[in-house]
């Protein structure tokens, strides 16, 4: 009987993983260069979150393989159910560096809020957010696919962070016209928002990285989804037993199923393989399916 799910083969998966490294690695290493150079230039406290924000995702990055090369090892004695746990550990490291990230952008830009504020001309640093703004949106697009490839948090984590790096940009732009046109003071508080919308984030994806650590269980939705179908299999009367764990980012059911007590043992075990295939095949996170059929009378 087949209990686990078939996911793309492991060769593909860590081609998948060196793919996200590059781009990654790359697009990043490339943006910090250029934001670092146009704010100290131009003295941007928007710009210069902008830069921070990049810097902590090269760092990042370096930290993502290591994280995923080992939650790529097979199941031994010290882990049975395999290493995939050290994939969250790895998304709550993203989740840290961008914390890191708001953190510098939020201390910049208070002090440049105190001070007064700058007047930011329009042009170089502009140019370089407009770029930032469709070169991490081409980045969280490729890692989104890979992401999904995969089922990893790790990359889910990194493809959210290029999106609110989509966001921060676009907020850091208008902060410094802002600036020019309106008043300095619109520089930091663009500055302000910057670390607002990394934070928002951040916390997102801690708790959802937790939850795969600690063993949590599914969300209500995903519960309801299961308990639909195996009721829906023939010959099920009831389910009296659900529980759901995550191990690491993959999602284990076991449960109880009652049946009738004089049902031959061959179509006990159609019923068995039924339900294990239809969720399977039609709940996305689920993993592993464990089924205890039991007689009516005896649950």
């Amino acid at each position: 009987m087949k209990t686990v799910r078939d996911y793309q083969p492991a060769e593909q998966t860590r081609k998948s993983y060196v793919k996200a490294f590059y781009i990654t690695i790359i697009g990043n290493l490339l943006l910090v260069a250029v934001k670092a150079v146009v704010a100290s230039l131009t003295g941007s406290a928007a710009l210069y979150a902008e830069t921070a924000n990049s810097a902590s995702d090269v760092v990042y990055s370096l930290l993502m393989v290591f994280g995923l090369w080992i939650s790529q090892k097979p199941p031994d004695h010290s882990h049975p159910q395999g290493h995939s746990r050290f994939e969250p550990l790895v998304g709550l490291l993203v989740t840290f560096s961008m914390a890191f990230a708001g953190y510098q952008a939020a201390s910049t830009s208070i002090l440049k809020l105190l001070a007064g504020g700058i007047a930011v001309k329009p042009g170089l640093p502009t140019l370089v957010l407009v770029m930032t703004a469709i070169t991490k949106g081409v980045m969280y697009y490729a890692i989104l696919q890979l992401s999904q490839k995969t089922q990893s948090p790790a990359l889910h984590a990194t493809a959210q962070d290029n999106l609110t790096d989509v966001m921060t940009s676009s907020a850091a732009f208008l902060g410094i016209l802002g600036s020019y046109y309106v008043s300095p003071l619109l520089d930091p508080i663009a500055g302000l928002l910057v670390s607002a919308w990394i934070f928002k984030a951040v916390i997102g994806l801690i708790l959802e990285n937790i939850k795969y650590i600690t063993g949590g269980s599914a969300d209500k939705d995903v519960v309801e989804q299961i308990l639909h179908i195996t009721n829906s299999v023939p010959g099920v009367l009831r389910v009296h037993e659900l529980v759901t764990e995550y191990v690491g980012p993959r999602l284990v059911v076991e449960m109880h199923v009652n049946v009738r007590g004089d049902l031959p043992l061959t179509e006990a075990h159609r019923i068995n393989d039924e339900i294990v295939n239809r969720v399977l095949h039609n709940v996305q996170d689920v993993d592993r399916v464990y089924v205890h059929l039991e007689p009516e009378n005896e649950s």
